[in-house]
Order: C-alpha cells, then structure tokens, then sequence
C-alpha cells in the first residue's frame, strides 16, 4: 500500500482506491493539485470508472507513482473532512477478502451503509417532512432543493447536469447531515418493539389543592373513587400502571376507568416496553450473580489473561446474559467499546431490551433491518466515538470501532452467522474473532451447543472454556420423551401427524392455562404433490426442485426462487385425477390442528406468516398475553423467545433433519432439538418435551434426551476425522455456474482438471449437487479438502485464487461464472 507526505502541495499525487465492485485490484487515480492538501487514507472520494460511470470509493493508498500499463484518471473530488473508515478496517477488510477468496470492493460494498456510497444510479428524494429554513441555504444547496421540489427524485448524473459541476457530493452530503435529502429505498420494516399504555393521573392534580377537590368531587361517585384510591396505593408502591391491573385493584369495570379517562382525570401514556420477562433478574438490572455464574464470571476474567479469545458454554437458561452484562461493565469502565453480536436481531427482543434497559444511551442497534440513511447515521455515532456499546448481527462487524475491547458472540453455533449471497462469503463468528487479534479485543463465544470446531478449539486448549451446567435459580431441565411414530401407527393411534400421545399432553396442557410451542422445520403446507399413477411432481420452472403447495394462497412455491404457479386438479404428465400431498409443513401441521382440536387457539410463526409489516410481532405478542394456546413454527420458534407460562413443546417430526445429505447433519439436528426443548419450563415448573420420531433408536435422538452435548461432540468427532472433514480438514467448496448443462459440465471437468494436476487427491469432484439448477443456472460443485496437517491453506488458496482468474480470462468459459464458498457452514 502506498504512503506519502502531503505536505508538498505542488507534487503530484496518486491514490490507489477501493471501489464498491467486484474487479481484483485497487484502481489508481491521479489528484488535482488543489486537492493534494485533502487527501487520506480512509476517506471518500468520487471517481469516474468506464466510460460514464461515477462512484465513491475509499482511498486505500497514497503516493507519487503512476500506475503501469494504464493512464491515471483524475479524482473528481474529495468528499470526507476525515476519514470514515481507520486502517484497522482497511485491515480486515483485506484479511476478509484473502481468506474468502473475494474482491476487496465485494467486502467494501458488504461493508458501507448504501447512503455513504453514492454512485451514478442513486437516487436522491427531498425530504418533505423536514422543516428547514431555505435562507440558511448555500446558492447551490438551493438550487438543488428547488429541483427536488419539481421532481420527486433525481440521480446523481442529473444532479450534476443540474447544478453545471462535477464535484457535487459535498453539496449532497451537506444536504443529508441537515436531514434535507435522504437516499431512495424500499423500506420494509417488519419488526419494531413492543409498546404498552399505562394509566397516569393528569399533572393538573400534582397541585395538592386540586387534587384534594377532585377527591370531594368524586365522592358523589364512588366507584370512581374506588378507582382513584386504587391508583394511588399502586402509584405510592411505584409500579406502572396498566388499565388492566387498575381495573383488578379498584374492583370496578373497564367502563369507569374509561369514565375517568374522558373526564382528563386519567391519560394514557404510551411506552416502549421489553416483549420478555427474564427469569430470575431484576427488572432495573442490580442483579447479583449466582454462585456458579460468579465463579464463571470470574474464571472468564483470568482466561483472558492468557487466552483472547474464550467460550462460555451453558446450557439453555443458565443465565449467560448476566454473565455478559458484568463483562461489559468491566470493559465500559476502562472506557473501551463493546460488541455483542446476535445471530437474527428481529428474534431477540429480549436481550436487545434487557440491554437498553440496564445500560441506556450507552448502548445503540446496528443490523440490515434500518434504512440506509439510518445505518449511516449509527455509523457516524461510532466514528465520532458517541456510543460504546453496538449491539448487532453480523453486518456490526464492519462499523468503524475506535477502542474495541470486548465482543461478545452469542449463539455462536447459529447458522445464521454465515453469509451465503452475496459475496464476501464470510462467517461472522470467524470474522470476530480476526477483528480482535486486529485490534486487540477479547473475544467471548456463548452458547447451550456450541458448534464443534469451536469446542474442539476450547478442548485443545486453542481457546478458554468456561461452563455453566446448571439452570438459574435452580431450575430443573425439561423432562424429554421419545415418541415411536411407527408403533404408534401400528396401534392406529396416530390422527394425521399426531399421536394420541402427544394430542392427549396438548389437552391437558391448555386446560392447565399453560401454553404449547410445537415445532416443525419446513414451512408450507406439503412438500412435494405427486401423481399416484405416473408419479409426476410439479418442478419449477427455474429450479430443479419440486413445488411446495401452500394453502393460504392455493398455489405451487418454489423456496429458492420465488416462482410460483396455480395449483393443479390433475397431472399434467398423464392427466389423472389422483394425486396424493406427501410431507408435511407449518402450515399443514397448523390446519390438522385445527381440525381435531376445533377449540385451541393456533398461531403460526414461520416466514410465511411474518412476511408482512408487524406480522412477527403481533404473533409474539398474542402468544406472549395468552391470546393464543398454541404456536406453530419452523426454527424460529427457537430463537430468542422466552415465555413463562410455555410447558410443553412438541417436535412433530425430527426425521427430516437427521436425514438432511450434509455432514453437519447430526451436529445441526442436536442444535435445534435442543434449543428448542430449552423452551419448555424457563421458569418454576419443569417443561416437557415430546419428539416424534419413526428412528427411535438414532443416537443423537438419545443424546438430546440425555442433554450429552459431550457424548454427541465425542462422535460426531470420530466421525469427522474418518472421513476427512472439520476440524480436521478446511473445506472450499466451487460451484462453477452456466445456463447449458452440457456446456457447464464440460467446463466444471476442465476447471477440476487443472485443480488436480496440483491439489491431487485434495479435489473431489465436479459433481452435481442435491438442487442441480437454481435460477436458471445448471450448478457443477467442485471441492477442495485441505488437510491441515500436511497442507498449507494459504498456499491452497494462492493457487486457487490464480485459478480462478485464469478462469475469468477464457473466452471458452464465456457465460460461466464461479461460487466461491470458503468453510460452506
């Protein structure tokens, strides 16, 4: 990377910059004299790249050498009075795109908010809800205004046509500080927090004279004194009122609280609330440690004297937030930043809350769920060193820290914390843990099962291992029975997908005033529709996949593109009239339901069903107030969601995850199972758990019945090692892509080919894998099994990464194009 003095104006600078695209190499650029004295690594510039295009890249390298083998353009102009990006991030960034084969601009891209890069194609909306005075305007401000209030929005090569200049960007990003302008996007926000009303007395009755002639005048009423006096003792106790609880104290009805609201005795202030009551901790935060979280506690603290990076593992409902609290407290009084990541922030509610109650303004929310404009807006917070504690998923990695000391990853089994698409290909996880050598940061992994190279890693003494076997406040684990789906049927004791079993322990449940969560992971009503003569199934049309018939919409989906068509009466094969549903969905499970048990309430949770804007929220909260007996769910049920009164949990099938063709199989189906029966009894009551399953006998059924998380590492383990995979082995799965299956498998061969004269036995493949076309593109995967003993990964990937761009340059691979997966989780 270049560096150089800008102190001598006058000499003739070059920048070597990023740009938001995906091209091997930095691009240089020259700089206009008078810009000599503005340049940094780390800010923003605007360059114009092909023909006509304008983006803003970040200046990567600074110096007084011209590129080889092509002239320099001019920089258009600088954007930034300082950087907004430290070479910390330039840092990893470029570990991020040398570790997962991928262009620094794709990590770039993936990394900046879309708002502070601005290109050709934005579009620029004026903010008409904003008050502003136009006097305070510069002239080209208000020219650029007046446009906006003509047209309802304008691209950044019309603003600059507009305003007659090339350097328009400062005079944008003037505009969207004053909140003027902001950047055009399609805002769906699903999720937001819950909200409560509480009842309050009007302030005019602070005054004591008042409130002593409000008392007289109520006398003539009295239950609306009952009402007022029942107030004041909750009022007096400190408690937050709520119209409900008023009404049960007063021992009145709804209707003379309503009375007293119209006459201005009462008001109703709306508050922001936490969705979830955290078992055993104290709502304003001064909890104490238990003995074992204590001990914990501390033991995390003298691993991190030798160790950075250190895995707490304990079980479901052990308490690990508390543990992570005291932890941030320690690092915000050295006066250090702290990350928490969090797998899907929209299922934590909980512990975003639960953070934001006990640590205030100190704590800010980051993750993809914001608008651009609002993601920008976090990001200048943390560059200007405003917040300390950033809560968020795995996007949170990229904002620019200034004094990290702790990140703390929770979950950290969770498969959410990969990226699949787009690249960079990242797992966040991983990420975390290069950010914290970069800037010296300690790392704490948390889970109830954590994935099996990170506790092979804890086992190896690589990383600490801290661990919490006990539930908090003692309570006891979830008892868990097997259900036989076959000797159930042989007993005809089955009604659709429920045993009479299970159907008996949901009754008695209900009628207990206590909840059900029952869990299914596949969405949808069944899975595949096939013809009982031909045995045709229905295919997408992009995809070689069978449709999904849905219910709720009477059509055919497809779950990897989108595509959809009407459902069918008869084959199109053959055209009989006898086709037969096979499998079973969410929605299938949701509606049998229904049918057999016609007076439970039944709510559905699962990405159908929360598509819509609040839809995820209204679902929690009706289950969370009792509106619902029942919940229905994929593994979203799993995440984040702690309910009080829930004490049964049912898995309807568990087969279909241990069956699933992919090594982490067993290990992801121990995950789930028993994340999901760690729903059950989070409070004084013992939860049951009841799985369903025809392999009674699977080992990893037994292990999650016996909660050995221990037993299942030990062969999962073993298992591994036969046959060549994590932790053992590192694995870069290639997918070569093309719209002719002829053509894309000749050259997947090829590819294989030159990758074998080399890499050798290392190289499994081309073949197809399980889904061989999606989206049109017929898919050849190509797999690298680097044996960490005898290999040098980072000479693996050199060679690959020369490869791969080999590759690029062939004319006889025109249409092709390559997938890169680095460590495909």
């Amino acid at each position: 990377m270049m560096v150089f003095d800008t102190t001598v104006s006058k000499e003739t600078l070059f920048v070597e910059v990023l740009l938001p695209l995906s091209i091997p190499k930095l691009y240089t650029y020259r700089v206009p004299v008078s810009l000599n004295a503005e340049v940094s690594i780390g800010k923003r510039c605007v360059v114009q790249f092909g023909r006509s295009k304008v983006y803003t890249a970040i200046i990567a390298g600074v110096g007084n050498k011209a590129p080889l083998g092509y002239e320099a353009k001019y920089l258009i102009d600088i954007i930034d009075e300082k950087p907004i990006v430290n070479d910390k991030q330039l840092k990893l960034w470029n570990w991020i795109a040398d570790y997962y084969l991928c262009h620094p601009g794709e990590v770039m891209s993936a990394a900046l908010p879309s708002a502070l890069k601005l290109a050709s194609e934005t579009k620029i909306i004026l903010n008409r809800e904003h008050e502003y005075d136009k006097n305070l305007l510069t002239d080209k401000e208000y020219l650029l205004v007046e446009a906006l209030e003509i047209q309802n929005e304008l691209s950044i090569a019309e603003i600059t046509n507009i305003l007659g200049q090339k350097t328009i960007f400062p005079i944008i990003k003037s505009l969207l500080s004053k909140k003027i302008l902001y950047i055009s996007e399609e805002l769906n926000q699903k999720f937001k927090p819950k909200k409560a009303r509480f009842i309050q007395l009007h302030s005019f009755y602070d005054d004591k004279n008042n409130l002593r002639e409000l008392f007289t005048f109520l006398e003539k009423t009295p239950k609306q004194l009952d009402a007022l006096l029942a107030y004041m003792k909750l009022h007096k106790e400190g408690a937050k009122i709520t119209r409900k609880a008023l009404v049960e104290a007063a021992g009145v009805s709804d209707g003379v609280i309503k009375s007293l609201i119209e006459k201005d005795v009462f008001v109703v202030a709306e508050e922001v609330i936490s969705r979830f009551e955290l078992g055993g901790e104290d709502a304003d935060g001064s909890f104490l440690l238990s003995q074992e979280q204590e001990f914990a506690y501390q033991e995390i603290k003298r691993n991190f004297l030798e160790k950075p990076v250190n895995l707490l593992y304990g079980v479901t409902s052990s308490g690990k937030t508390q543990i992570y609290i005291r932890m941030m407290e320690d690092y915000l009084e050295q006066g250090k930043q702290v990350l928490y990541l969090l797998p899907e922030i929209a299922l934590t509610a909980q512990i975003i809350e639960r953070l934001k109650h006990h640590f205030g303004n100190k704590i800010i929310v980051y993750h993809s769920k914001f608008n651009d404009n609002e993601r920008a807006e976090i990001w200048e917070k943390v560059l200007n060193n405003e917040v300390q504690i950033i809560l968020g998923a795995r996007s949170a990695l990229f904002l620019p820290f200034y004094d990290l000391g702790l990140i703390i990853v929770d979950e950290e089994h969770e498969a959410s914390y990969k990226q699949y698409d787009p690249a960079p290909r990242y797992h966040a996880r991983d990420v975390a843990i290069v950010m914290g050598s970069i800037f010296g940061a300690k790392i704490l992994l948390g889970s109830a099962t954590p994935s099996l190279e990170t506790y092979f890693n804890a086992k190896s003494q690589k990383y600490g291992l801290v661990t919490l076997l006990n539930r908090y406040s003692g309570v006891k684990m979830p008892d868990i029975e097997v259900i036989s789906i076959a000797e159930q049927r042989e007993r005809k004791a089955v009604i659709e997908n429920f045993s009479n079993i299970l159907l008996k322990q949901v009754e008695d449940t209900v009628a207990s005033k206590e909840q059900v969560i029952l869990f299914q992971n596949r969405r949808g009503y069944v899975p595949i529709l096939i013809c009982k003569t031909c045995g045709n199934t229905p295919k997408c049309v992009n995809c070689d996949v069978s449709l999904t018939y849905h219910k709720s919409t009477n059509k055919l989906h497809c779950h990897y593109c989108g595509y959809q068509e009407d459902n069918i009466s008869e084959c199109v094969a053959c055209g009989s009239k006898h086709l037969e549903y096979k499998g079973l969905g969410t929605e299938k499970v949701e509606d049998d339901l229904k049918a057999i048990l016609p007076d439970l309430r039944i709510g559905r949770l699962d990405y159908d069903t929360t598509r819509n804007k609040n839809a995820h929220l209204n679902i929690i909260t009706d289950f969370e107030e009792g509106k619902l007996d029942v919940l229905v769910g994929t593994q979203m049920v799993a995440k984040g969601l702690d309910f009080e009164n829930v004490t049964l949990i049912g898995i309807i099938n568990a087969d279909n995850m241990l069956q699933f063709p992919d090594f982490r199989a067993y290990e992801r189906s121990f995950q789930m199972l028993s994340q999901v029966a760690g729903r059950a009894g989070r409070r004084d009551k013992q939860g049951k758990v009841l799985i369903q399953t025809y392999d009674v006998k699977n080992r990893i059924i037994q292990q999650v019945v016996k909660n050995d998380y221990e037993g299942m590492y030990l062969d999962e383990l073993r298992e591994r090692k036969q046959f060549s995979y994590p932790p053992f082995f590192r694995i870069i799965q290639i997918d070569v892509k093309h719209k002719d299956f002829q053509t894309n498998q000749a050259i997947a061969e090829q590819f294989a080919a030159e990758l074998k004269h080399t890499l050798g036995k290392a190289i499994i493949g081309p073949q197809v894998p399980l889904v061989g076309r999606i989206r049109n593109y017929y898919i050849q995967t190509i797999t690298i099994k680097i044996d960490l003993e005898s290999q040098s990964i980072y000479k693996v990937k050199e060679f690959v990464k020369q490869k791969m761009l080999e590759f690029e340059g062939k004319k006889t691979n025109k249409g092709a194009f390559l997938m890169v997966n680095v460590d495909p989780y």
